[in-house]
């Protein structure tokens, strides 16, 4: 299977003698712990670095969605144990018509259910 996967491959691998770097993005959990149409405070078990840019999924009722976010400020929020919480501000950007109406009709079910007696 192997052999079969190297012949069907566009283009020849080049190797690498010296050190190239890069970077892999994976999602990781983290707490939303508030939230607005222009940004969120999060917490994660790990520092986001001020100014970079992050794609966030949310799961906002039953429905997700994808939101590219930078990040504004990251600072340490809690040590417990072993573990330190980091506390970041994320600014969304560019947030497409499905974000804002999925995260317009969110918000309206978190107040009106706040306001249920």
């Amino acid at each position: 299977m192997a052999a079969e996967y190297r012949r069907e491959r566009e283009g020849e691998r080049l190797q690498i003698l010296g050190d190239l770097h890069g970077e892999v993005m994976v999602f990781q959990p983290m707490a939303v712990k508030e939230l607005s149409h222009s940004g969120a405070q999060v917490e994660t078990a790990f520092p986001l670095h001020v100014d970079s840019l992050h794609e966030f999924r949310l799961t906002l009722g039953d429905r997700s969605v994808v939101i590219k976010g930078r990040i504004v400020h990251c600072s340490i929020s809690d040590i417990d144990q072993e573990l330190v919480h980091y506390k970041s501000g994320v600014e969304f950007v560019e947030p497409s018509e499905r974000f804002t109406s999925v995260i317009d009709g969110f918000i309206e079910a978190v107040r009106s259910g706040r306001r249920a007696p």
